[in-house]
């Protein structure tokens, strides 16, 4: 092979040595971003189960003082009067039979304190045949109510999820701001309380739907990207040798 040639064959892997170059810094930093998701997930998980088993409950925290970062999955107590004619059933799972998901709703009630402020509360989850409050009456508590449960801010909307349509009452994520406008609530905290798994008449809503053993396979996930990785570093290393060394010329049958 002559020098010319050579050279042709170092300029022809230019073009595919770049995209292999820009592929390959794609797959490591979905790998570098996987680990650090790894990190932040297992500090979420020690969080909540440090904070599920807090005592007493505190009260919430003032609208005011709201800080999701350091305030999200502590515990406390809120009283007040749930209204249970502004609640509101958003489309969600919940764990049934072993290997089978229930399809159903999970139930945010407002709960009006005596100062005049109100808190949503996720009371928990009900089958779709117990959507009409009238077949779960006896779980429409009246009068003063004590509520324990977790703080959680507004659920952020995957691209998964469809998005909620308040004129159809259709709700898929708990929406803390739209709910509130749909419902006509006014002084409205910035969180909600996910309640506990204290039982409530007659058994529904259920309560303690708050996971605690949330997947973590980011690791998983970070040696897939590395391994793509690899495996194009090998692929264009043999593809570049070939290339270089085949005594055929560049484009020749």
């Amino acid at each position: 092979m002559t020098a010319a040639d050579r050279s042709a064959r170092l300029r022809g892997l230019i073009a595919p040595g770049l995209a292999a170059l820009v592929c390959l810094a794609i797959l490591v930093g979905l790998g570098v971003w996987q680990l650090a998701r790894k990190g932040e997930k297992e500090a979420l998980i020690a969080r909540i189960i440090e904070r599920s088993h807090a005592e007493p409950p505190a009260a919430p925290p003032p609208f005011a003082d709201w800080d999701p970062k350091a305030d999200e999955f502590r515990r406390v107590r809120a009283v007040g009067t749930l209204l249970h004619d502004r609640e509101t059933l958003v489309h969600g799972l919940a764990p049934g039979e072993p290997g089978r998901a229930l399809q159903g709703y999970y139930v945010l009630t407002p709960l009006r304190r005596e100062d005049g402020t109100t808190i949503l509360i996720n009371r928990g989850f009900v089958p779709t045949e117990l959507k009409d409050p009238q077949s779960r009456a006896a779980g429409q508590v009246g009068g003063e109510t004590s509520v324990t449960g977790m703080l959680r801010g507004s659920e952020v909307r995957t691209m998964f999820v469809p998005e909620s349509d308040p004129a159809r009452d259709a709700w898929f994520t708990r929406e803390i701001p739209a709910i509130a406008a749909a419902r006509g609530l006014t002084n409205v905290a910035p969180y909600l309380i996910e309640a506990d798994a204290t039982p409530n008449p007659g058994g529904w809503p259920r309560g303690g739907q708050l996971r605690v053993d949330l997947p973590n396979n980011h690791l998983q996930y970070a040696f897939t990207w590395f391994g793509i990785a690899a495996c194009l570093v090998g692929v264009f290393s043999v593809f570049a040798w070939r290339r270089l060394h085949d005594p055929m010329e560049p484009g020749a049958a």
